[in-house]
Formats: structure tokens, C-alpha cells, sequence
């Protein structure tokens, strides 16, 4: 097999790397007895995966390499600093990620499926081996995402295809940096690296708000510190305007999450609530031009609103953000030491999802 091909003729891989691709290998084996379209999931997620590992090239040698360019190497050397402040300052658990890079040749790393039943804000799931379940279902080429996701539509579902930039393999793997995040502004590059590996502290198996909000959360506290040891106020002041319209977004869509939430749960007819929730919807985009008039001109959003508008979209939005104010509730009470924080955090992990989310939401009132 072409895939045990490459696992042994690459230099870079170290045993328990090896002993990894074995178990990706295996999955894909089982897929079979699973059918087309779980074959062709785990194919596509393994082949993926192999393009990464097999095609990302070291910093240290890209740094010392007379052909790399001088704007690569400038972003390369930033990312090694970054590693450094989250090892000593956040202590977050930075292994061997970061250490290489790869140009995919897209702009994406990853595009994600979101789905949703047509009347409720309630996610679909989908489990899978070692990760457990998640909110979406990730694919490396937009065409299969969009295929996927157009099956679901077929099933009544509200669905969203976003496009990812950069994930976690939980440990699984060194994450590389990819070429989708590189030239980001310092602050967006490195709010991402410690986003990232945030979740090399913590990772929940089938609680998606939980994982990105914690990880936003370290994020947010880890870029604070990180601007404030560089003395760069007034560009940690520009991030905070920007941070501040990404927060006014996210309370008017969840407040018209509430609205639909109301709608959802009345005992109507499908044809009697299909007119009102996209009456809903159309208020949304109404009140988001209102909103965009107080920002000055700026116009960040307007490509997530330029799309349809359903369900799904919203979710993809939500489960970053849902308990980010019970986290920053739980670093404050934590007097923010970043250890001590992690443990709670790791404490509630251990609840039951239904008693956690109660206590999240206590942290948040």
C-alpha cells in the first residue's frame, strides 16, 4: 500500500508517529466493513493527514536555507518565539508542535460541515475513533465537503460549510504551521498557536462548546500577556477594538438564537414556522446593518451574512463562544494563575456533560 510506503521511507517520523499511522491505517481498514461513505470519510481524513506529515519541513532548516524568502523566514522566527512565552508563560505543553511548516497550496487546511435539524438549534454529531464526538465533520477538499453537506440538505438538515484554517491532532501528531495562518498580523498568528494548543491541555470528548470556549479563553488571557511583555500597547489596543465587534457579533446572534429557540419549541406546523423563522432571519440581517453602522466602516462580517443564513451557520458560531464568560469567570477566581485555572477546568471535565454545562452556566450569571 502507497500509505505504508511512505510511513517507512520518512525519515522525520518518530516511533510513536509510527505506531500512529499504523492505528490511522487500521481505522481505514475497519471503514470498510463500514460502507461507501464511512470508507471514503476515513480515506480522505487519512490521506489528509499523510499529505501534512509527509510534506512539512523543518523551521530550523527553512531558517538556515539561503532560498527561503526573508518574509517567511521573519513569520518562522515569530513562531518559534511564540512557542517559547506559551511554554514559559502558559504553560502550555508545546512538545514538538510548531517546529515545521508546509505550504498546502490552499487556502485552507480543513473545511468543516455543520448541520442542524430545520426547527432546533441542537447540533448534529458525529463520533469518531480516539476523538470521540464532535459538532462537524471535517474534510480536506472543499468539493467532498460541499458533497457531503448537500446530502444532508437532502435530509432536511440546515447546513453550513466552513473553511478551517488551521486544527489540533490532540497530540496525535506535531502540528505543523501552515501557510493559512503564517501571514496572519502577529496578533491573529499567535491568538491561533495558543488557541491550538490549549487543547493539548483539554479536550472533551463529545462537548464541542466546552472545548472551544476553554481554548478561546487561554487564547484571549495568553495574547493579553503576550502583548503586555512586548510593551506593544497600542497594537494590543487595536486587537481589543476588533475583539470588541467580534463580541457585539456574537451577542446579536445570540440573542437571535433565543428568538428562534422561542419559535422552535411552539407547537406549530412546519408550514406555519418555516415563514416565521425566516422572518427571523431577515431581522437578523437587519439588525446586523445597524450594528456595522457603528463600526466605522468596517465590514468584517459581511461575508458570513452574504451567504443564506440557517441553523447551522449560527451553531458554527455559538460553540466557540458559549462558556467563554464561565472560563474568564474561572481564571479570575483563580487570581490568574493559568495552572490553577487548568485544574478546575480538568475538575469539571471530569462531571457529567449535564452537571457541567449547569455549573458553566452558574459561572456565566
Amino acid at each position: 500500500m502507497s500509505v505504508l510506503f511512505l510511513h517507512k521511507s520518512e525519515k522525520k517520523f518518530r516511533p510513536e508517529h509510527a505506531r500512529r499511522i499504523n492505528i490511522l491505517i487500521g481505522l481505514f481498514m475497519l471503514a470498510t466493513l463500514s460502507g461507501c461513505e464511512t470508507l471514503h470519510y476515513y480515506g480522505q481524513a487519512v490521506s489528509g493527514q499523510m499529505e501534512i506529515l509527509t510534506r512539512r519541513k523543518s523551521i530550523d532548516r527553512l531558517l538556515s536555507a539561503p532560498e527561503t524568502p526573508q518574509t517567511l523566514k521573519t513569520r518562522l522566527r515569530l513562531v518559534l518565539d511564540i512557542r517559547e512565552f506559551a511554554k514559559k508563560n502558559l504553560h502550555l505543553p508545546v512538545g514538538n508542535h510548531y517546529l515545521s511548516y508546509i505550504d498546502l497550496k490552499r487556502p485552507y487546511a480543513v473545511w468543516n460541515v455543520f448541520a442542524a435539524p430545520e426547527f432546533s438549534l441542537e447540533p448534529k454529531t458525529w463520533y469518531y475513533p480516539v476523538i470521540g464526538r464532535t459538532a462537524y465533520r471535517g474534510y480536506f477538499s472543499i468539493q467532498t465537503a460541499v458533497r457531503y453537506a448537500e446530502g444532508l440538505k437532502k435530509n432536511h438538515f440546515d447546513v453550513y460549510v466552513a473553511g478551517i484554517a488551521a486544527y489540533s491532532t490532540l497530540g496525535w501528531f506535531d502540528d505543523p504551521v501552515l501557510n493559512t495562518v503564517i501571514h496572519r498580523p502577529d496578533t491573529g498568528l499567535t491568538a491561533l498557536i495558543f488557541h491550538e494548543l490549549a487543547h493539548q491541555v483539554l479536550y472533551v470528548d463529545n462537548d464541542t462548546a466546552f472545548n472551544e470556549s476553554f481554548a478561546t479563553a487561554v487564547e484571549q488571557e495568553g495574547l493579553r500577556r503576550w502583548m503586555h511583555a512586548a510593551h506593544n500597547q497600542p497594537a494590543y489596543q487595536d486587537y481589543l477594538v476588533q475583539r470588541r465587534k467580534r463580541e457585539q457579533f456574537i451577542q446579536l446572534i445570540t440573542r437571535f438564537r433565543s428568538r428562534l429557540e422561542t419559535l422552535y419549541s411552539q407547537a406549530l406546523l412546519p408550514d406555519d414556522k418555516r415563514p416565521l423563522k425566516r422572518d427571523i432571519f431577515n431581522q437578523l440581517r437587519l439588525e446586523y446593518a445597524q450594528l456595522k453602522k457603528t463600526w466605522q466602516g468596517y465590514t468584517g462580517y459581511d461575508y458570513w451574512f452574504k451567504a443564506p443564513l440557517n441553523n447551522a451557520k449560527l451553531i458554527s458560531v455559538s460553540t466557540y463562544y458559549d462558556y467563554l464568560p464561565a472560563f474568564k469567570k474561572i481564571l479570575e477566581q483563580s487570581d490568574g494563575d493559568l495552572e490553577q485555572f487548568y485544574g478546575r477546568c480538568k475538575k469539571l471535565a471530569e462531571l457529567s456533560k449535564s452537571e457541567r454545562n449547569r455549573r458553566l452556566k452558574n459561572y456565566s450569571n
